[in-house]
């Protein structure tokens, strides 16, 4: 069975994984789909962390 294009892909907040003086324990985490062929390399997108309580940089985990 041959693979599909898009392929689904979490988004996990860097700021979160970094700073351990935040106002809740925990790692903010969106799932999306991305198109393996016009976008190869990691995304990252600005998404709202629950956490942070603010917009902040998501980079693709595996």
């Amino acid at each position: 069975m041959a693979k599909g294009v898009r392929l689904i892909i979490t988004l996990e907040c860097t700021e979160c994984r970094t700073n351990t003086d935040k106002r809740s324990p925990g790692v903010s985490r969106y799932t999306t789909t991305k198109n393996r062929r016009n976008t190869t390399a990691r995304l990252e997108l600005k998404k709202f962390c629950r956490h942070c309580n603010r917009h902040t940089p998501h980079k693709e985990i595996k």
